[in-house]
């Protein structure tokens, strides 16, 4: 819940006793008779499932698309030619593809399934004045609920009764630290993670007992509310998806207008044979639809996702990866993506001297600056003492490095406690633990009594103005005491804090034998030791992923339910533009969305946020034309993350929701591993891009030569069936292979795409006017030349066949360089994917003219030396003509 959502039940803001008297409850629970009335009203305590559409609905509208419906026509024209095995490829193609936008939905759909399993399936309630356990669905607001370590907390609860709570509340706020819980109220516009005295459903309890009544239930719940959010947003379709539908559309009425209109000037006007004219608009058809796009475009994109997983990151849905390569904006999640999720010391104050503490995550290996001077009676000996005693964490060697056992703070004092100490857990097995106070929210201190020898000593961490509220003196640079300076230790915790640390204070009691360990006892009695910073360190890799997403003009955003001090931190440390700059949850709520919309461009870092102002801020971003990629691992991200056009949730350390609702998913939890993987597709959309530049100016080339016989009244200088083979072989290999294609200089420095980039633009449109002149010269060319020379149909027709075939392998070797020359040594050189598709061309087009039983197939015949040489000529001429105009065109746009 946030603040002013409509139909939430405000609780954390209010009294326990106000909260018992509105709900009508007491601390003792329900009667069953009562809670059975409540349940009548209320439901079970479960998130409703969405109603499903039926699978055969599902499943046939995949093929609810223009271009599926002119690949349909094309299967049928074919068939209608007598190529039954050239029609069941074509429906291949069509089946194929609807299998696959099929299994990716019900995969999507998965998201919410895995939600509606985050509520505990039991819970401890109070019933009729008595301690039971039942299913959790049949809890109702107003049950008194108990919770303790390792629970999953079963409903929204106000707490009214708290012993040392801790929940892990990451999968709502993304906050990586358990919060200690507490039963005062909160201000009422508090965002989730400062509610104090709620306890979430679906969180998970690290420490202590609680009791509480139940608020709100199923759907009612925070996790419910996420759930719903979900099943309303909607995915966007991706930019090249929406394109290629829209170029489908425009593709459809074209060739459906063009045969009509072709048709009919040669019936009525030209009064030509309706069979032979038919016939030629059928060749005509066949030679604009391009049968073989869909599937070159879908292995070209398998391509792409194999390479990604080669750069640890997982696509689930495959338009996503040409998505990739148009990102404009990144909002990324701080915890765990941007910071390793693993608390560490970075700063050390005692004696009046600060220390910076060097090492990686758990690690006890590292070094202090400056180098301190250790000795038994050093201030910082004594504070590493404390830091190793004072502590129920362990740290495990294995062979990965090493790893924690307890909580994340404590596993920081340990490792800092390795650094200075010569074998922490000796001197934890020497000085053995002889009773301790836990942790309590409302003390906010832990206290240890450990035996040294043969006197007892107490060991004191906590918040630091609960520990110096109990020091009267403190250590100084000797390791005598002196009196307490707490305006110092107030100036050197606030300027910790400034730097995004969570800031301990350490204290002891020697001598203690006779003290009590609660704070009362203790006040007065204490010996201030230092302070210890804290901080979740960013990646050094992400550090560097976020320098060449700013090189490559795409903005990165922190959205973070983390505290706006800490989130500044890790903002500039990233190299984050701006990172002073920040908005809170509770700024948000008072912007609407025009006025989001307009902060959303100019700021960089979020914090304290909700699920639905990460929503909002996607919807805002988006508002812009801009392409957002979302990137989060908490149940909280997943309507953000299928709303986003790429949604990026972390494979290791991820909710199942949020990789169910991303379309890909982080194997490594790196950020760095994002900017890999935008480069990547940005690799695959150019390649893409090169496919289409290369199939639609071939594809009008072939039909000019249709349109030209058929308006003047000539021989078609290629016949149907011959257009068909040559799309199917040229495409399906020529076309495939422009799918590896390298990434060409310069692509990472050039801005992103905008989503409104046409798919088709001026100078694709160029390209698709110069090679269809082209195209439609040569062929007449040789065609003619050769029915002159020999008097031959099936030989000039055969040299237009080969012809154009010749002159689509010259295409190219022309589209592989966009923006540079495609004479170069490596331009003609090529791939090895390349020369596999020219040999498997070359051998396809040897059998269709030489092979007798293709011959008589395709009315082809034997090519003379002579000819052949007139086919290879025209494909290097056309060759040297495009790049001379490319060349021109290049040296223009540079000056």
């Amino acid at each position: 819940m946030t603040a002013g959502r409509p139909s939430e039940v405000v609780t954390h803001a209010k009294t326990v006793d106000a909260v018992l008297e509105q709900f009508g409850t007491s601390r003792e629970g329900l009667s069953s008779a009562d809670a059975a009335i409540r349940q009548d009203i209320h439901g079970a305590n479960r998130i409703p499932r969405a109603r499903k559409t039926p699978i055969v609905l599902r499943f046939l509208s995949h093929f609810h698309n223009a271009l599926i419906y002119v690949l349909i026509v094309a299967a049928i024209v074919t068939w209608w030619l007598g190529q039954p095995i050239d029609s069941a490829v074509i429906l291949f193609v069509v089946l194929a593809n609807a299998i696959i936008g099929f299994v990716q939905e019900g995969r999507a759909a998965a998201a919410l399934e895995a939600i509606e399993t985050m509520l505990s399936p039991h819970a401890h309630v109070v019933r009729d004045g008595r301690r039971i356990t039942l299913d959790a669905e049949q809890l109702v607001p107003g049950d008194s609920v108990f919770v303790e370590a390792g629970d999953r907390v079963p409903a929204d609860l106000r707490l009214f009764e708290v012993h040392g709570l801790q929940v892990q509340e990451a999968l709502l706020t993304g906050e990586s630290v358990p919060v200690n819980k507490a039963i005062e109220p909160v201000r009422e516009d508090a965002p989730l993670g400062e509610r104090t005295c709620i306890a979430f459903g679906g969180t998970i309890v690290t420490a202590g007992q609680a009791q509480g009544v139940v608020t709100a239930i199923g759907p009612r719940t925070e996790i419910g509310h996420v759930s719903g959010m979900l099943s309303s947003v909607d995915t966007l379709q991706t930019p090249l998806l929406g394109q290629m539908n829209a170029f489908a559309r425009w593709l459809t009425v074209l060739i459906l207008l063009m045969g009509a209109a072709l048709l009919s000037y040669g019936v009525f006007i030209r009064e030509d044979d309706f069979t032979d004219t038919f016939m030629s608009v059928v060749g005509l058809s066949v030679a604009a639809i391009p049968e073989g796009l869909p599937a070159v475009l879908t292995i070209t994109m398998a391509i792409g996702v194999r390479a990604m997983a080669r750069k640890h990151a997982i696509v689930r849905r495959l338009p996503a990866i040409e998505t990739l390569g148009a990102v404009s904006v990144i909002c990324t999640d701080k915890t765990g993506t941007l910071t390793r999720n693993e608390m560490v010391v970075r700063a050390v104050w005692t004696a009046g001297q600060s220390y910076d503490v060097s090492g990686e995550g758990y690690s006890p290996t590292g070094l202090l600056s400056p180098r301190p001077q250790l000795s038994a009676t050093c201030p910082l000996h004594t504070f590493a003492i404390t830091a190793a005693l004072c502590n129920d964490s362990r740290l495990l060697k294995q062979p990965t490095g090493w790893a924690l056992t307890g909580d994340p703070m404590e596993g920081a004092l340990l490792a800092l406690a390795g650094k200075v100490l010569p074998d922490p857990e000796a001197l934890r097995t020497e000085q053995t633990r002889l009773d301790v106070l836990p942790f309590d929210s409302r003390h906010r201190l832990m206290v240890t009594r450990n035996r040294d020898g043969d006197s007892e000593v107490l060991h004191v961490k906590g918040a630091p103005e609960a520990i110096t509220g109990l020091c009267s003196d403190m250590l100084d640079a000797d390791g005598s005491a002196i009196p307490i300076d707490r305006r110092e230790i107030r100036a050197v915790t606030d300027r910790f804090a400034a730097r995004g640390m969570r800031v301990l204070a350490l204290a002891t009691l020697k001598n203690a034998t006779e003290t009590e360990l609660g704070p009362e006892a203790l006040s007065g009695h204490l010996t201030f030791i230092g302070l210890a910073g804290l901080a979740d360190p960013p990646r050094p890799e992400a550090i560097r992923a976020v320098a060449e997403c700013r090189a490559a003009g795409i903005q990165v955003k922190m959205i973070t339910g983390d505290h706006a001090g800490t989130a500044t931190a890790i903002a500039a440390e990233i190299g984050l533009e701006t990172p002073g700059h920040v908005l809170e949850g509770r700024d948000l709520d008072h912007l609407d969305d025009v006025a989001l919309a307009s902060a959303v461009r100019d700021t960089n870092v979020f914090a304290r946020t909700s699920p639905e102002h990460k929503l909002r801020l996607v919807k805002a971003l988006q508002s812009q034309d801009l392409i957002v990629a979302m990137t989060g691992d908490g149940v909280n991200d997943a309507p953000a993350l299928k709303r986003a056009d790429v949604g990026v949730a972390m494979g290791q350390k991820g909710s199942e929701a949020a990789k169910e609702s991303a379309a890909i998913v982080l194997a490594d939890d790196n950020f760095a591993s994002i900017a890999a993987a935008v480069t990547e597709g940005r690799r695959v959309y150019d390649n893409i891009r090169k496919l289409i530049r290369w199939t639609l100016p071939t594809g009008g080339g072939e039909s000019s030569v249709v349109i030209l016989a058929l308006l003047f009244g000539l021989v078609l200088p290629i016949t149907p069936i011959q257009i068909l083979w040559i799309n199917l072989i040229t495409e399906m290999t020529l076309g495939l292979a422009l799918a590896f294609e390298p990434l060409e200089p310069g692509t990472m420095s050039a801005p992103p795409r905008k989503r409104t980039t046409p798919l088709l633009d001026a100078g694709l449109l160029g390209d698709i006017v110069v090679a269809t002149l082209l195209f439609a010269a040569a062929i007449f060319g040789i065609f003619t030349y050769t029915l002159n020379e020999t008097g031959s149909l099936d030989l000039a027709r055969t040299v237009a066949f080969n012809g154009l075939v010749v002159l689509q392998v010259a295409y190219l070797f022309f589209v592989r360089y966009q923006h540079g020359a495609s004479t170069t040594l490596a331009g003609l050189r090529g791939t090895p994917a390349i020369w596999i598709a020219l040999c498997v061309v070359v051998a396809g087009q040897l059998a269709a003219t030489y092979w007798p039983t293709a011959q008589a197939v395709f009315g082809t015949t034997g090519l003379p030396l002579k000819h052949a040489g007139i086919v290879l000529g025209a494909g290097i001429a056309v060759f040297g003509l495009l790049e001379v105009e490319k060349q021109l065109r290049l040296a223009i746009q540079r000056t």
